[in-house]
């Protein structure tokens, strides 16, 4: 009988098999993307890349605080705008009273009378006085080039001794507030002089 105990004997140690050659090509390749990812370089990439952010975000948080503070200044400077124009129409309705008063009526009124128009008088001035404290100036247009900015025409004057568009008369009182028309005054204007210089002269700084 043929023995079968050869068959199923353990290889011998030589008789194992060989592990895969590694080409040099398939060594390079495992060893480039070692190669490749530099820590040093993306850390100077990511360093870049956050500076740039923080330089953006410092920025805008500049931009955000000078809005903010402009915002606060300009509150504060026009937030009585509407309750100092509404004070100025009360202002003009005791100047017309004022002027309603004949000179004659002025003569020959008693220390009463003359009590309550010099009370009518102080207070006018105290009103004004008080808005502009706040911020409110009274224009004075008179002599000035006519700036539809501040200026409202309301007729022409001729005069051939002044330049054209002169401010020659104000029929009412404007008034700014800070740096903005808070009504503009309303005036007559020269007509049939010299034009006007270009430059207009002496004006007001525009809003």
């Amino acid at each position: 009988m043929t023995d079968d105990t050869s068959k199923h004997a353990p290889d011998a140690p030589g008789d194992e098999p060989e592990p895969a050659a590694v080409s040099p090509e398939n060594s390079e390749a495992a060893a480039q993307p070692q190669a490749d990812a530099d820590p040093l370089e993306a850390l100077k990439t990511e360093n870049a890349e956050l500076r740039d952010k923080y330089l953006r975000l410092a920025a805008d948080m500049d931009n955000l605080r000078r809005r903010t503070e402009r915002d606060i200044k300009d509150a504060k400077s026009y937030s009585i705008a509407g309750f100092a124009r509404d004070m100025l129409g009360v202002s003009d309705n005791l100047r017309r009273g004022l002027e309603a008063i004949p000179a004659e009526a002025r003569e020959a009124g008693g220390a009463g009378f003359t009590a309550l128009i010099e009370g009518v008088e102080m207070t006018e001035r105290s009103m004004l006085a008080a808005l502009e404290r706040h911020g409110v100036r009274k224009l004075e247009p008179i002599g000035e080039r006519f700036d539809p900015h501040f200026h409202q025409a309301m007729f022409e004057i001729p005069n051939a001794e002044v330049p054209n568009g002169t401010v020659l008369q104000v029929v009412q009182d404007g008034y700014v507030i800070g740096e903005r028309v808070l009504r503009p005054a309303m005036v007559g204007v020269s007509k049939g002089g010299p034009k006007a210089p270009a430059n207009g002269g002496d004006q007001p700084e525009q809003a």
